[in-house]
């Protein structure tokens, strides 16, 4: 059976979609505001600490999907940090569950201000999925405050960039 399989891929070519074109000249204006707002706001490059509150996984692959060398986060002035205590952003996914909820809430008192929490995904917003069920205590703000949430089952990294740019660009001009 796995041979069959096999065979059946080697003869048709792997199922995956490919990748459509990339419009560099919006990339490039993504990365200048992106650095611009870093830059007035914090005067250099944004920490982003990616905490799992329970969640499917399914918000953390389009997360690992920034890294990737499609969207190359890099290139933004964004980052991802092992550290709270060196991150400007809590980029926090899924439900809170009742196991995670001392742990987020003292990840979140150990980043240093000013930080900002994202609550990416639906599960994260209020609970999606999962809601109603006796092992989470909700979304991610009954536990931490929100700044910005993230819609999406998993949003796309294209949507995960663009919340990132406004939340930037909404705390840059205040």
């Amino acid at each position: 059976m796995v041979w069959r399989q096999i065979l059946s891929s080697l003869r048709h070519g792997p199922a995956t979609l490919p990748v459509g074109p990339v419009d560099e000249t919006t990339t490039h204006l993504l990365a200048e505001r992106l650095h611009a707002a870093s830059q007035q706001r914090l005067g250099r490059s944004l920490s982003i600490r990616q905490i799992d509150s329970g969640s499917c996984n399914g918000c953390e692959l389009e997360i690992q999907m920034l890294n990737s060398i499609v969207y190359d986060l890099e290139r933004f002035g964004l980052r991802f940090v092992a550290s709270p205590r060196h991150a400007d952003v809590l980029l926090v996914t899924g439900p809170v569950t009742r196991n995670m909820h001392d742990a987020l809430v003292r990840t979140w008192n150990a980043a240093p201000d000013p930080k900002w929490v994202v609550a990416v995904g639906d599960c994260a917003i209020d609970g999606g999925v999962f809601k109603g069920s006796y092992a989470i205590t909700g979304g991610i703000d009954s536990a931490v405050p929100v700044d910005l949430t993230i819609r999406g089952c998993p949003p796309t990294p294209a949507q995960l960039l663009d919340g990132l740019r406004s939340l930037l660009e909404a705390h840059a001009q205040a």
